[in-house]
């Protein structure tokens, strides 16, 4: 039955029944429209457990414990980090070459922007990238000019990759937008260097909310996406990484574009490494398992892969 208020005119002079309007989606809603973002969180962690319990031994092997250690981001982001400290750390990465000459060395080493100078100074190993966190980290809570100037002040002074923080607050009060702009100003100030965009996963709670911030992440720039700061915990777990893995999968079939991932905080054992290679492994493939699209960021991990591959306790980091 059509009421008046179901009727308008138009300019013919006659009545016409109107469909109700509907506000129009921002284009992240419908970015976030093309994938599966209700995810319910028992399925995730009865595939991770199956997975888990079927897949990883079947990778504890010297080969992929080589990989592991290849894919290694040495990181050193301590309050008590110096000149001298950084400049050892850089000096032990072009020791190692000389010391295992039959083994890769760590894909990268991770440092605050004040310290990028010193790496790329010292730095002798080719093939090893400076990665600087920038943007405020660890919080993110700072004016984005003044994320917009570290970032590029880190990369001017020789990083060649840059971790920055998702801004977790704006993200969980639904300003997606202000999260895609942020990210996206941020990557403008890379440069060439790539980008990898930390979304702090135990701050969102929920398998719904990693999905839906990697994809926001990976839209508006990021070319990797990254679990934890390793400043707040709970920090990376498999659960987080197996949905931002499917987030990657999916993204990557929609758009064609490959996004690496990047696990950090909480890495304490090398099982924990095997466990992210066989995620990574399962729900993304061979093509991700180069030391490009999977790193793993830690300071603990590099030694216990190091004894693990020698076979005796080896403290060389």
């Amino acid at each position: 039955m059509t009421t008046e208020n179901d009727k308008k005119a138009c300019n013919c002079g006659h009545e016409h029944k109107h469909e109700t309007e509907f506000p129009k989606m921002s284009k992240y809603d419908e970015a976030l429209a093309k994938y599966q973002t209700d995810v319910d969180d028992a399925a995730v962690r009865e595939a991770v457990r199956q997975l888990i319990a079927e897949k990883v031994h079947e990778n504890d092997t010297p080969e992929v414990k080589r990989f592991l250690f290849g894919s290694i981001e040495l990181t050193s982001l301590k309050t008590t980090d110096s000149d001298e400290s950084i400049l050892a750390l850089t000096e032990r990465v072009n020791q190692f070459d000389a010391t295992y000459p039959d083994l890769p060395h760590v894909a990268t080493i991770c440092v605050y922007p004040c310290f990028a100078r010193t790496v790329a100074e010292s730095l002798e190993v080719d093939g090893v990238e400076i990665a600087c966190v920038s943007g405020s980290f660890p919080s993110s809570q700072a004016l984005i000019e003044v994320k917009v100037a570290e970032t590029a002040l880190a990369v001017k002074d020789g990083a060649t990759e840059i971790d920055i923080v998702m801004p977790v607050g704006k993200f969980l009060s639904g300003d997606y937008e202000g999260v895609a702009d942020d990210i996206s100003e941020l990557k403008e100030a890379c440069g060439e260097a790539p980008m990898k965009v930390i979304l702090e996963t135990g701050c969102l709670k929920t398998a719904s909310n990693i999905k839906k911030a990697s994809i926001l992440a990976m839209y508006a720039g990021a070319d990797y996406i990254k679990t934890s700061t390793g400043k707040l915990e709970p920090a990376a777990t498999p659960e987080a990484a197996y949905v931002m893995c499917q987030a990657i999968k999916e993204y990557y079939e929609e758009t064609g574009i490959q996004i690496g991932f990047k696990p950090a905080g909480g890495l304490n054992s090398v099982m924990d490494a095997l466990i992210y290679y066989t995620i990574v492994k399962e729900v993304l493939g061979e093509k991700w398992l180069t030391n490009k699209w999977l790193r793993l960021g830690t300071s603990r991990l590099a030694n216990m892969l190091l004894s693990e591959i020698v076979g005796e306790e080896t403290k060389f980091f």
